[in-house]
């Protein structure tokens, strides 16, 4: 029996109205346990089609390339960084892009913001919590922390979405075309915050209707940065510690039990 009556679903409901489940069963790129942003392969990216209300599922290249980048030695240059003519060490890491300021004036990411506006899917990520264990001798923490990997995901979810901006990059000596992104950062909710407590950042998760209107949406600057901004609910993700070796294992986010990591407490 049908408990749907297509003409009154809402519009934040349209990407699950396309089946999404059922297309990216015939993606057999949508199948990788691990990816590593520093190795700025291949993710799933859902990608307006031109003009009309509807989208494709494209893989592209995580780490977006500026347009005015000419080639494959000067982006490999850029993201592994060089010192320059005043021994300035100068590097770009634009896997994420952060939503504060990503439409600032002369800001890379602007124009991709304003105008090529995707969302990346994901199952989960993975980030490292810092902890700074007490000193034997003196019982203050060391300075040095403890890092401990966790997997981060949404509760109830098979996969879902992150805000993600895209640019077309043209090899100005081999004519090579592909497609970028940038996953799009927020300040971290209250269990990300305790999570990835260093830096204190997390994606810009978006639920159906706020993922409708950042993909197809007729935005204006400040309602962008707003949807960039969004910090997901931490009352509806989880997040397990793993092994430290996550990135060698054949199943990175089974879950694994440190006897001297704190216990995350959260009060929500």
């Amino acid at each position: 029996m049908c408990y749907y009556n297509r003409q009154k679903v809402t519009r934040s409901e349209y990407i699950r109205l396309k089946q999404l489940e059922k297309a990216i069963l015939n993606y057999d790129f949508l199948s990788r346990d691990l990816q590593v942003g520093f190795d700025y392969g291949l993710n799933a990216v859902l990608q307006r089609k031109y003009g009309v209300e509807d989208f494709d599922i494209v893989q592209m290249e995580w780490g977006f390339i500026p347009p005015y980048w000419k080639n494959r030695e000067e982006v490999k240059k850029y993201r592994e960084g060089f010192k320059d003519n005043q021994g300035k060490w100068v590097q770009y890491i634009t896997l994420n892009a952060t939503a504060e300021e990503m439409l600032l004036p002369r800001k890379m990411y602007r124009e991709a913001a304003l105008k090529r506006r995707c969302l990346v899917l994901s199952t989960g990520f993975f980030e490292w919590r810092h902890v700074f264990p007490p000193n034997k001798r003196t019982g203050l923490p060391t300075k040095t922390a403890v890092k401990y990997p966790y997997y981060i995901s949404v509760k109830g979810q098979d996969y879902f979405y992150m805000a993600g901006i895209w640019q077309e990059w043209t090899d100005q000596d081999t004519g090579e075309i592909v497609k970028t992104v940038s996953v799009v950062t927020t300040e971290a909710n209250e269990l990300m915050t305790e999570v990835h407590n260093s830096k204190k950042r997390m994606p810009t998760i978006l639920n159906e209707e706020l993922a409708y209107e950042w993909m197809f949406g007729d935005l204006s600057e400040e309602r962008i940065t707003e949807i960039g901004k969004t910090k997901f609910p931490a009352k509806e993700m989880e997040a397990c510690s793993i092994a430290k070796d996550f990135r060698e294992k054949l199943e990175p986010a089974e879950p694994y039990t440190y006897e001297d990591l704190p216990a995350i407490e959260l009060s929500l």
